[in-house]
């Protein structure tokens, strides 16, 4: 038996099951319209929510940095590679967050697997363990470094603080120290955590907690995100970033207390053992924190585009799911006809691409639509329309 055959295997059964990805390429920017596989395309499939990806102003910010500071820091920040971009860019997502600190790191992905294993894990010389009260629909990027952390896992059924505190009371007790995490808002569904019922919990044992704001930033709070939504500012011991969606660049960041920023910064090893983020992004991500303050209208725009563009996909009969933000899950539950409907949207000139499993449970396939704040009416008003023929075509309505 050739030692690679399990790997044809899987392949073969991921696409006789519809799970095999196929990724298209992008042939220009990120923006409302983009050329995809040589074909232009009204773009719902990325996470560009402020249509600032390919904004003169963050592009002119890149080019600067990179005259000035070159294309890379050559070095971990610990080392070497700490360049004075990157800590005027703490100081200004610091501010821009209204938190004491925050720590640039290279992604969101690795913000949280920064982040979690300083908090909680294993004492190595007692053999005590820690606990992490985990929501079920948590990121990949939270379950991995909770997986890291070496911390016993106690899942809580989503956004359901009464079962929060319950497996706390049940489980708290065998532990050195707990730390509850969540995602703010979950990019399957669009749906958001009910942040104050479960800070409360948290505050009321004592519990480190730890929020995920990678679909919140520029979306909520005017858009300082969902920490700031829930007028939580400086209570959450923890605050996960990304600059790859709203902000339409690259990098993660960790935000909190001076203290916990300073611990997590000694400890966390994408910090340790991994290059600094390149002085375009860094300084790219600065241009675009000032000009999200400058520019509230901006957030006002995505959202008056989310909520015309879900009115009219209801209106067709169509599920939506449990949405609160401009994700918009069109609910399909097959996941072959998911598939066959992102192909036909392709077609008639529409990028939105279908999730199945195990990106999401099994029957539950779905369109998802990022609504942005890059498309006009007029552009709404065409998605509609694509999405109403595809719809029929299909017998989905």
């Amino acid at each position: 038996m050739d030692k690679l055959d399990f790997m044809r295997e899987e392949l073969e059964a991921a696409k006789a099951e519809k799970r095999y990805i196929n990724i298209r390429t992008m042939d220009s920017p990120a923006d409302g319209w983009m050329v995809v596989d040589g074909k232009k395309v009204l773009n719902f499939c990325t996470n560009n929510y402020l249509g600032l990806a390919n904004h003169p102003v963050l592009k002119e910010a890149a080019k600067k940095a990179v005259d000035e500071w070159g294309a890379g820091p050559a070095a971990v920040r610990t080392i070497a590679g700490t360049q004075r971009l990157h800590t005027e860019c703490e100081q200004r997502l610091a501010a821009f967050k209204r938190v004491e600190a925050a720590l640039l790191v290279q992604s969101g992905f690795c913000a949280n697997q920064a982040a979690i294993p300083p908090l909680v894990g294993r004492d190595k010389q007692t053999g005590q363990q820690d606990v992490i009260f985990s929501d079920r629909l948590n990121h990949a990027s939270i379950i991995d470094g909770a997986r890291l952390s070496g911390a016993k896992i106690i899942v809580y059924e989503h956004c359901d603080p009464a079962d929060l505190e319950a497996k706390v009371k049940e489980h708290l007790p065998k532990y050195r120290r707990g730390l509850v995490v969540t995602d703010g808002v979950f990019s399957m569904d669009g749906d958001i955590a009910p942040l104050d019922k479960l800070y409360e919990v948290a505050a009321k044992y004592n519990l480190l907690t730890m929020v995920d704001d990678a679909h919140g930033e520029g979306v909520l709070g005017q858009g300082r995100g969902i920490v700031s939504h829930f007028g939580l500012e400086g209570k959450f011991d923890v605050e996960i970033g990304t600059l790859s969606k709203a902000f339409g660049v690259m990098g993660g960041v960790i935000a909190g207390s001076s203290l916990v920023v300073e611990y997590i910064r000694q400890k966390a090893r994408p910090n340790l053992f991994s290059s600094a983020l390149t002085p375009a992004d860094t300084a790219a991500c600065m241009a675009a924190v000032d000009y999200v303050e400058k520019h509230p209208e901006l957030v006002d725009k995505l959202w008056e585009n989310a909520e015309y563009f879900k009115a009219g996909i209801q209106r067709l009969g169509i599920d939506t799911g449990h949405t609160q933000t401009p994700i918009v899950p069109v609910m399909l539950g097959d996941v072959k006809l998911a598939k066959e409907f992102s192909a036909k949207l392709f077609e008639y000139g529409v990028f939105a691409m279908a999730l199945g499993f195990p990106t999401v449970p099994r029957g539950q396939a779905r369109i998802r639509v990022m609504n942005t704040a890059a498309h006009t009416k007029e552009d709404l008003d065409l998605g509609l329309e694509i999405f109403e023929r595809v719809a029929r075509e299909l017998g989905v309505v």
